[in-house]
C-alpha cells in the first residue's frame, strides 16, 4: 500500500486519505506538504530524508501546496517528481515514476487537468471520525496568505456528492464527520 505523509490542515489530512487510496504501490510514498509557514516546508523537507532512509529505493513524489509555490524546495535527489494542484489526484502523476536518485519530472503539470478525484471519493472510515473535504482554494487576495495561490480559486463539491460521501462513512462505520475546506464561508453548491 502507498505511504502518504501529511503535513497541514485538515484538509490535507483528508486529501491524503484520498491519495493513499489513489495507487496501491508499496514502493511510494507521497509527502503531502504544507505552505502555511517555513517551518512546514522544513518538515516536509526532512520527511523526504527520513522516509528516503527508512524506504532505500522508493519512489517519493511531493505534492500540496508547497510542492506548488516552492517546487524548488524539493529538487532533492530523494525525490522522484514533485505533483502541483493540477496533477495531485491523477493516478498518472504518480504510476511509472523513475526510482530513488533517478531525475525526476513534474507529471500533471500545467495544462493538465485529469483526476481521478470522483472515483476516490467512495472512501470508508477506518476510524470513528472522517474528514470530508467539501471546498478548496480561495478567491480572496490577503497580502500575509499564500493559500490562494498554492490552491487556486474556490471550488466546492456539489452537495449531494457531499451528501453521498456522509452516508458512505456512517455506513461504514463513522460516528464523527468534520467538513472541512480552506474557507467553508466561500461554500457554494
Amino acid at each position: 500500500m502507498t505511504e502518504v505523509l501529511s503535513f497541514g490542515c485538515r484538509l490535507n489530512i483528508a486529501e491524503s486519505a484520498l491519495l493513499a487510496k489513489l495507487c496501491d504501490d508499496p514502493d511510494l510514498v507521497i509527502v503531502n506538504s504544507c505552505a502555511v509557514t517555513g517551518e512546514a516546508v522544513r518538515q516536509a523537507r526532512a520527511a523526504v530524508r527520513r522516509a528516503a532512509r527508512e524506504r532505500p529505493g522508493a519512489r517519493i513524489v511531493v505534492t500540496g501546496c508547497a510542492a506548488e509555490v516552492e517546487s524548488d524546495a524539493f529538487a532533492m535527489a530523494e525525490v522522484s517528481a514533485v505533483v502541483g494542484r493540477s496533477g495531485k489526484f491523477a493516478r498518472a502523476s504518480y504510476v511509472s515514476l523513475p526510482s530513488l536518485g533517478s531525475p525526476g519530472g513534474a507529471p500533471g503539470g500545467e495544462g493538465e487537468e485529469s483526476s481521478d478525484l470522483p472515483h476516490l471519493r467512495a472512501q470508508v472510515a477506518s476510524h470513528t471520525r472522517a474528514f470530508v473535504p467539501v471546498q478548496t482554494g480561495c478567491d480572496h487576495a490577503c497580502t500575509f496568505c499564500i493559500i490562494a495561490r498554492a490552491r487556486g480559486p474556490s471550488v466546492s463539491t456539489p452537495a449531494r456528492e457531499v451528501v453521498e460521501d456522509i452516508a458512505r462513512l456512517v455506513d461504514g462505520g463513522c460516528n464523527e464527520v468534520v467538513l472541512t475546506g480552506v474557507d467553508l464561508t466561500s461554500y457554494d453548491d
